[in-house]
């Protein structure tokens, strides 16, 4: 039979990769761990550093055996400040001004240079502006063209290319830096499979970016992270653009009210479930283990509402990058997800919208197989449409096989839900293809001999090809 419900782990796991995990050893000890997808933050990396990245990341996947899918991190449009010699004081009441790049402060007020030339014409008076992720608050008082005078509300230290938020502000910057071209002609080079966008405010940031990697002929799905007002706003309509979803809360916990976010988390996962899209729930879900070899009893909550939740993905971050316990981060998240993953109510998504009769199969076999009991479904697909559906609807406790000859779909396959995907040679005659599979299950023990599976692939039929779903056992 398959792996029982409690082993067998629907949720998956992404890491980030950085300098406590780079090495190929560190590599292979993660992807053994259970790590679906590694993550490239581009925010401080090199090309050459991607390069190397991937190298190891497939070397170190041959040598164990498993492999795992890999999404770069591009870094997006940021506001910063400018550089300044020593980080200095700001009082609550103290008037302060950032100025564009190009023009020199006001005389006797303190003030700071931003990389945004637009800034100004972006902001109102009464604007709020964060800094260094929202621990210094400031409101607008006057402006002109090149300077943005403010009030500080909120104390704090203000050093080199700190991080400026605006809440609620739809700022008119492009959506994909020269920075990010040149770091995805790098990552597309060396073979990445997934795209994470920052700050998607709109469907057409989708379309734009998408047409890059057209020109690129790269064949890699995008991620769209959703990290301020304008794309929580326009969520269903960059949901239905994007190829899956990012809750990135970081910068969304302080774009947004605070006490909103978990409610507006919730509203997505449920939005990317309705529209048949993967949603990874992304920030501070283990950040203590940075520094601490066992999480706080309030972060094994939220890793476990992220699961009832049914995201198909948990993310780590700083754990697995520079944290003193990334193999235990990993560990630590596995354990939570077997743990509460049979507690999660068995019934299908029907907030999925299936119009297609071959999609509507699917929902029979997720069904049918559930009713079986100790089965699984074993799917057959070249563009991993089939799959992506079938994860999308989410039944519980059963594996979804799916084989491809395609080996960028393969890896893509690692991301939604419930899905554990083989690569193989598909044969002209089906049924050869599906005795290669039932063989190759049997033989890695993902199946015992004896057990019935739902069989979703097509068939020779007078010399026409029609769809099937059959019932075949594993001998």
């Amino acid at each position: 039979m398959p792996l029982p419900a409690s082993y067998f782990r629907q949720t998956k796991i992404i890491a980030t990769l950085g300098p406590a995990t780079e090495s190929k050893e560190m590599l292979a000890q993660l992807i053994t761990a259970g790590v679906d997808i590694l993550r490239l933050n581009m925010a401080h990396a090199t090309h050459k550093w991607v390069e190397d990245a991937m190298w190891f990341v497939r070397e170190a996947s041959t040598e164990v055996g498993r492999h795992v899918g890999v999404m770069m991190d591009v870094k997006g449009p940021e506001i910063r400040t400018g550089k300044v010699e020593k980080a200095f004081e700001v009082k609550t009441g103290d008037p302060f001004e950032f100025h564009i790049e190009s023009v020199e402060p006001t005389a006797g007020v303190m003030s700071v240079s931003v990389n945004y030339p637009g800034l100004p014409g972006d902001l109102s008076v009464g604007t709020v502006v964060l800094i260094d992720s929202g621990l210094i608050r400031m409101r607008v008082l006057d402006k002109d063209d090149v300077r943005v005078r403010c009030e500080v509300l909120t104390p704090g230290s203000i050093g080199s290319k700190r991080h400026i938020n605006l809440p609620g502000v739809f700022v008119n910057l492009p959506c994909l830096t020269t920075k990010d071209e040149n770091d995805l002609r790098a990552g597309v080079k060396a073979g990445i499979d997934f795209v994470a966008l920052s700050f998607v405010r709109q469907a057409e940031d989708i379309r734009t970016l998408r047409r890059f990697l057209d020109e690129l002929k790269s064949p890699a799905k995008i991620i769209a992270k959703i990290e301020d007002q304008a794309g929580v706003r326009n969520m269903a309509e960059i949901i239905a653009e994007a190829d899956g979803v990012m809750v990135a809360r970081g910068d969304l916990g302080i774009e947004i009210d605070y006490h909103r976010l978990p409610l507006v988390q919730t509203e997505m996962v449920a939005a990317c479930r309705a529209a048949g899209k993967p949603v990874i729930i992304a920030t501070h879900l283990l950040e203590t283990m940075i520094s601490s070899p066992m999480p706080t009893r309030a972060e094994i909550s939220d890793v476990s509402n992220a699961v009832r939740e049914q995201a198909d993905a948990v993310m780590l971050s700083g754990e697995t990058t520079v944290g003193a316990y990334p193999l235990e981060s990993v560990q630590v998240m596995k354990n939570i997800i077997q743990s509460i993953e049979p507690s999660v109510s068995t019934d299908l998504n029907r907030n999925l919208q299936l119009h297609e009769p071959k999609a509507k199969m699917l929902r029979s076999a997720a069904k049918l197989a559930q009713d079986l009991g100790e089965s699984a479904i074993i799917v057959f697909t070249r563009s991993g449409f089939l799959a992506y559906t079938l994860g999308a609807l989410r039944a519980r406790g059963v594996p979804i096989f799916a084989f491809t000859d395609n080996e960028s779909i393969f890896r893509q396959l690692l991301l939604p839900w419930g899905v554990e995907p083989f690569l193989i040679t598909f044969h002209d005659d089906p049924e050869e293809t599906i005795r290669t599979a039932l063989h190759l299950l049997s033989e890695r023990n993902w199946c015992q001999v004896g057990t019935t599976s739902v069989v979703i692939t097509n068939a020779l039929a007078r010399g026409k090809i029609i769809d099937t779903l059959q019932l075949r056992r594993i001998e």
